[in-house]
């Protein structure tokens, strides 16, 4: 079933959870077939910008930063399915960051990603400064507290550790600790809404970082596509994403839609259930270090499997999938 390729994948990428190089919103994956804006972010111009010194300016540079740098490393994870370690390499190539992840012990794994930096939906297409990390920096400081903690040492470093706390309960944490040089993430631990650390990506072994002598391409500015089904409810702060996607290009029947308040993502699953395919057992699944709800739902006398999937608080993915609305036909 067409879900379930898009889910296990997602789940995939779920595991490798490669801090925020991997996993930020304002990375926008790519196709061959994409077709970039002419615009580049010049990344040479990060050298000459001052120390940040609030939590948010500390927050935005390291969004820039996981863009601009080219470097390897080791890491290691530690989540719930237990540890694995992996090498990670970052370069750019004509404007296009590649981001590549092999894991080096239990079941051989490879990851690779290819993108631009995102615009999204909290950056309007004639902002002064329309790129992701300035929109994101602003938006999630609607939603969650951000401070600054004790100087460390991470990767033979010395790390900034940055706490990111949301506001209400319908969200997850994090405590990031950022190169005191670069603004590179270095740890990441991901907290739950019961306090709880749910997992731990930390580099172990960095090469010294090299910033980028050259542009990186803005993605060009994208509407989400409609669909005929909505969530009838999310969580505030939760904007729309265009979904730029080679698994639903490979399967049109499944509508996918995702959802993000700049920290947080929420993927959105919908396929008809045909007569003889194999279905996902509907109820609360764990993949990885994200939880998906699956339910089977009748919409304009077609039988239909929901699937909601993110690393956000179980109850909040259950309103979601018992929330879900048709737009009618005339529409």
């Amino acid at each position: 079933m067409a879900v379930r390729r898009i889910v296990k994948r997602l789940a995939l990428i779920s595991s490798a959870a490669l801090l925020a190089p991997l996993s930020s919103p304002a990375f926008a994956e790519t196709s061959a077939a994409a077709q970039f804006d002419t615009e580049q972010f010049d990344c040479r111009q990060l050298a000459e910008w001052d120390q940040p010194e609030s939590p948010l300016e500390w927050f935005e540079r390291s969004l820039w930063a996981s863009h601009c740098h080219v470097f390897q490393a080791r890491a290691v994870r530690i989540g719930i399915d237990g540890v694995r370690t992996l090498a990670l390499s970052r370069d750019i190539q004509d404007g296009v960051e590649r981001e590549v992840a092999r894991f080096l012990d239990g079941p051989p794994v490879f990851f690779e990603r290819r993108g631009r930096i995102g615009r999204m939906n909290w950056s309007s297409d004639d902002e002064g400064v329309p790129a992701s990390p300035a929109g994101i920096a602003r938006h999630i400081d609607q939603y969650y507290r951000l401070s600054l903690g004790s100087d460390e040492r991470i990767a033979n470093r010395g790390a900034m550790r940055l706490d990111i706390e949301p506001l209400d309960g319908m969200r997850f944490g994090q405590r990031l600790w950022l190169d005191s040089e670069t603004a590179l993430p270095l740890k990441r631990e991901l907290i739950d809404d019961r306090g709880r650390v749910v997992e731990t990506f930390q580099l172990t072994e960095l090469q010294p970082p090299r910033l980028h002598e050259g542009g990186v391409v803005l993605d060009a500015y994208r509407e989400p596509q409609q669909q005929s089904w909505y969530p009838a409810w999310l969580p505030e702060g939760f904007v729309d994403q265009p979904v730029d996607s080679d698994a639903e290009r490979q399967d049109p029947a499944v509508g996918h839609r995702i959802y993000s308040d700049g920290l947080s993502t929420l993927s959105l699953f919908v396929e008809p259930i045909e007569e003889g395919q194999e279905r996902l057992i509907p109820g609360l699944h764990r993949l990885g270090i994200s939880l998906a709800v699956v339910r089977h739902v009748m919409a304009d006398e077609r039988p239909l499997q929901v699937v909601v999937m993110g690393e956000l608080p179980p109850r909040v993915l259950v309103q979601v999938a018992e929330n879900m609305a048709w737009r009618e036909a005339a529409e």
